[in-house]
């Protein structure tokens, strides 16, 4: 095997790869833009968009490579793939939550998963309640499981209150 494999998330949109990269690497600390590459005259006939207009962007999010790329309406995003946020405290999780959620579709709302305004599911999975979701003992983690399914946004505080609850 070659050390030297990586896997790199492509994302497709329409023709706002850029405006989405430079969205991205606003709400993600340590990110950034790498590179863009621009369509030229070779292809038109297949891809259809205007020499140097944008074809893909590379960026990184947290150090996590991704590639944006203007591909055209043929495809767009759906809730079979979503990224997912880990966040230690409720702080972070409201940060992300806020600004992911921004000009998204509030109706794509539930769990924790939101959609963003480029159509890309997201989930704001605070670690604390990852564990008490996996804890082994049932009652507890089927309440705090009960917790998260009426929520939009993850509330810590109260899945930890569902958590905690006393048997009745």
């Amino acid at each position: 095997m070659n050390a030297m494999v990586r896997i790199v998330p492509c994302l497709w949109f329409d023709d706002q790869a850029e405006a989405a990269a430079t969205f991205y690497v606003s709400v993600f600390p340590n990110s950034r833009i790498t590179h863009v590459a621009r369509y030229g005259e070779a292809g038109f006939a297949q891809h259809g968009r205007p020499a140097g207009s944008v074809m893909t962007v590379e960026f990184e999010l947290d150090g996590q490579r991704f590639t944006a790329l203007n591909g055209g309406p043929h495809f767009t995003f759906n809730e079979a793939v979503s990224m997912q946020v880990t966040c230690d405290n409720q702080a972070d999780a409201d940060h992300y939550w806020d600004r992911l959620t921004a000009g998204g579709d509030p109706k794509a709302q539930q769990c924790g998963w939101l959609k963003d305004r480029f159509g890309l599911s997201w989930q704001i999975v605070p670690t604390s309640v990852t564990r008490m979701l996996s804890d082994p003992d049932t009652v507890k983690s089927q309440r705090a499981f009960a917790a998260v399914m009426a929520m939009k946004r993850i509330d810590i505080a109260a899945v930890e209150r569902a958590f905690n609850a006393p048997e009745k």
